[in-house]
C-alpha cells in the first residue's frame, strides 16, 4: 500500500510540474460542481395552472419531459416558459426553440439583476466589477442570432450554444471541454480561440460545411458541469468527471428525444474524463460517436472496459503536453491509461498540424479534417494513425 501511494504522489506531482512547467497555470482551487435542477424549481413544482402537477425538473426523464410537452399547446408552452424562464431553459428534451425563448428571457432578467447590484451602495466596489462583468457577459449572449440551449448562473455559470439550424439538422455534433471553462471563458477569443469551446464548435461546423457544403449542420458547445480550475485536486481526479456525466448523459438523452441526429461527441482534455465516466449509459441513439482528444485518460483501462456500444476514436499531438502527464490511476489519482495509445483499442486518428493541447480544431489540420469526417459519417476519409488497425477497419 505504502508504495502504491509513493507511486500515485510521485505522479501527480511530475504530472502537477509537467504541466505547470508547459503552461504557466497556477494551482488550482478546489470546485463546488453544480448539481440538480437550475434555480426557480421550487416555482415550478408549486404551478398549478394546467391542473395537473408538472413533471419534476430533477427526477422527470427527458423522455417524460419531451411527452408533457407534446400534449401543450403553443400558448401552454410558451406561458410556461415565461413563468419559469431558468427551469424551462434547462429542461433536456424540451423543444428546443422554446428553450431558446426561456434562456433569452432568462438572461434579461439575470442582467437586469446584475446591473442593479454594479450600482447597489451597500456593495464593495469588487462586487461592483464582478456584477458588471457578469452584466457584459449576460449582454453579449443576447446578442442577435445567438442560440442559447441552456443557462445556469449558478457558480461559474454553465452555458449549452448552439451553431447551425439544430432543429432540421442532418448531421450533428457536440464539444465537452476541459478545465477552465466557465461560462467567462466558453466564447472567448483571441490567438486561443480554437482551444475555447465556441471557437471549436464554430470551427468544426465550418470543417463539415467545407467537407460537405449541402449538408445541414449543428454544433453544440455544451459547458454545462462544473470544470476544474488550474491545477490541483479537482484536475487531478474524477471527483467533477463524477458530477458531470450525469449531466451529460441527460444532456445527451434530450437531445435524442427531441429528434436530433445522435452527435458525435467531440471530448476535449478532462473532458474526455467526464466523457469516459458517461460512456456506459450511452447508446447509438444518444452518440454516434466518442471522440477524445489530447486525452489524460477516460478512466478505464481500454475501449472495452467503457462498456459502451458507440465507437471511440482518440488522437493526440505529438507535441501536447498532455503526453507528459503519467497515464495512472491509483488511489484515485490520475485517469488511467492513455486513449491514443494501441493498446487502449480506440480508432487513433492523425493530427498533424495541432500544434499543442489547444490547436485540435484550428482550420487546416488533420485533427480538424478528421473531426469533420467522422461529424459527417464520412469514415472511408478520416485518416488513421499507422499503428491503428481499429480505425482502418472502422468503415
Amino acid at each position: 500500500m505504502k508504495r502504491r501511494l509513493k507511486r500515485a504522489l510521485i505522479a501527480a506531482t511530475l504530472a502537477a510540474a509537467t504541466v505547470g512547467g508547459t503552461t504557466g497555470l497556477a494551482l488550482g482551487s478546489e470546485q463546488t460542481p453544480v448539481t440538480g435542477p437550475a434555480p426557480g424549481a421550487a416555482s415550478w413544482r408549486a404551478d398549478d395552472s394546467l391542473g395537473t402537477p408538472l413533471p419534476d425538473p430533477e427526477t422527470a426523464s427527458p423522455g417524460r419531459i419531451a411527452s408533457f410537452f407534446a400534449g401543450l399547446s403553443p400558448r401552454e408552452r410558451k406561458a410556461l416558459a415565461h413563468r419559469h424562464p431558468l427551469t424551462v431553459g434547462n429542461l433536456d428534451g424540451a423543444p428546443v426553440k422554446l428553450r431558446y425563448d426561456a434562456n433569452r428571457r432568462a438572461l434579461k432578467t439575470q442582467r437586469v439583476s446584475a446591473l442593479r447590484a454594479a450600482t447597489d451602495p451597500a456593495r464593495t466596489v469588487q462586487d461592483h466589477r464582478r456584477a458588471e462583468e457578469k452584466a457584459e457577459r449576460y449582454g453579449r449572449l443576447l446578442a442577435p442570432g445567438r442560440q442559447i440551449l441552456a443557462f445556469d448562473p449558478r457558480g461559474r455559470g454553465q452555458v449549452a450554444e448552439v451553431f447551425g439550424d439544430l432543429p432540421h439538422a442532418d448531421r450533428t455534433a457536440v464539444i465537452v471541454p476541459g478545465s477552465d471553462i466557465d461560462l467567462a471563458s466558453f466564447d472567448r477569443g483571441g490567438k486561443n480561440r480554437y482551444g475555447k469551446p465556441a471557437g471549436m464548435a464554430r470551427s468544426l461546423r465550418a470543417g463539415m460545411t467545407e467537407q460537405r457544403p449541402g449538408t445541414r449542420t449543428a454544433v453544440i458547445a455544451w459547458v454545462g458541469y462544473t470544470t476544474p480550475v488550474g491545477l490541483g485536486p479537482d484536475a487531478a481526479t474524477g471527483r467533477l468527471a463524477e458530477a458531470g456525466a450525469p449531466r451529460l448523459e441527460r444532456f445527451l438523452h434530450g437531445l435524442a428525444r427531441t429528434g436530433a441526429p445522435a452527435p458525435a461527441v467531440f471530448c476535449h482534455s478532462y473532458g474526455s474524463v467526464v466523457c469516459g465516466e458517461a460512456a456506459d449509459g450511452l447508446t447509438r441513439r444518444d452518440a454516434a460517436d466518442l471522440v477524445v482528444l489530447g486525452s489524460p485518460g477516460m478512466r478505464a483501462g481500454s475501449v472495452s472496459a467503457l462498456r459502451t456500444p458507440v465507437p471511440v476514436w482518440a488522437t493526440r499531438d505529438p507535441g501536447d503536453w498532455i503526453g507528459k502527464v503519467p497515464n495512472v490511476e491509483v488511489l484515485g489519482l490520475g485517469h488511467g491509461a492513455d486513449p491514443a495509445s494501441p493498446a487502449f483499442g480506440a480508432r487513433v486518428v492523425t493530427s498533424a498540424g495541432a500544434d499543442g493541447h489547444a490547436g485540435y480544431f484550428a482550420p487546416g489540420t488533420d485533427s480538424l479534417a478528421n473531426f469533420s469526417s467522422i461529424a459527417l459519417g464520412s469514415y472511408s476519409s478520416v485518416h488513421c494513425s499507422a499503428a491503428s488497425e481499429e480505425c482502418r477497419h472502422a468503415h
